[in-house]
C-alpha cells in the first residue's frame, strides 16, 4: 500500500499513451478529471520533496509533479506498462545535486 500518490491528469494524448500501455483500467476520476495515480512510499516522497521544492500534497496525500517531470514519469509508465514505477522513476526524477555549484578540489 502506498503512503502517497502522484496524480497524473490525463488529456487525450496522455490518455492514449496510458491506453496503449494496457492501463486503461487504472484511469480514475479525480475532481471531474481523468487521471492515473502512481503510488510512492514516504521515503520516495521525501526525496521528491527535496528535488521539487514546491511539491505539496493535499488532504488525500496526493500531489502533482511539474510538467517536465510528469512527462518523464509518463514515458516510464508507457515503457514499463505498469504504474508501480517509482523505485525506477525516482532515479530519473530526483537529482540530489541539482542547483548546487560544482565542487573544486582544494589542494
Amino acid at each position: 500500500m502506498a503512503d502517497y500518490y502522484i496524480n497524473v491528469i490525463l488529456d487525450e494524448a496522455k490518455k492514449s499513451t496510458i491506453s496503449g500501455a494496457g492501463l486503461a483500467g487504472e484511469i480514475v476520476d479525480i475532481g471531474g478529471k481523468e487521471a492515473v495515480q502512481v503510488g510512492m512510499t514516504a521515503k520516495e516522497y521525501k526525496k521528491l520533496g527535496k528535488g521539487f521544492s514546491g511539491l505539496t500534497c493535499d488532504d488525500s496525500k496526493a500531489c502533482t509533479l511539474p510538467a517536465e517531470a510528469e512527462a518523464k514519469l509518463l514515458g516510464i509508465i508507457a515503457e514499463t506498462k505498469t504504474l508501480d514505477v517509482m523505485k525506477f522513476a525516482i532515479m530519473k526524477l530526483y537529482n540530489p545535486l541539482a542547483g548546487k555549484a560544482p565542487r573544486s578540489a582544494l589542494r
